[in-house]
């Protein structure tokens, strides 16, 4: 059923010839660049996060027995 109407839609379309675009505000060449713009200033604000983990020292987890999914494999970490 969906099918029959989108088949007719498309033919009724096809039939009717050529239909006018809708007005830009800005020339085509303007998205494109806004857009990567946009995904640059994006990219450097995730990059400036690279260097987080890096601001202590790496501690050992604590293993405790107590917490819902204990680590199996402590490695003799723990008591």
């Amino acid at each position: 059923m969906l099918l029959q109407q989108i088949a007719t839609s498309v033919a009724a379309a096809g039939e009717s010839g050529h239909e006018e675009l809708a007005p830009l505000w800005a020339e085509p060449w303007v998205f494109g660049v806004s857009m990567f713009a946009i995904l640059v200033v994006l990219m450097l604000i995730a990059w400036s996060y690279n260097n987080l983990g890096n601001r202590h020292a790496a501690t050992d987890e604590h293993a405790d027995p107590h917490r819902q999914h204990p680590n199996k494999h402590d490695r003799g970490q723990g008591h």
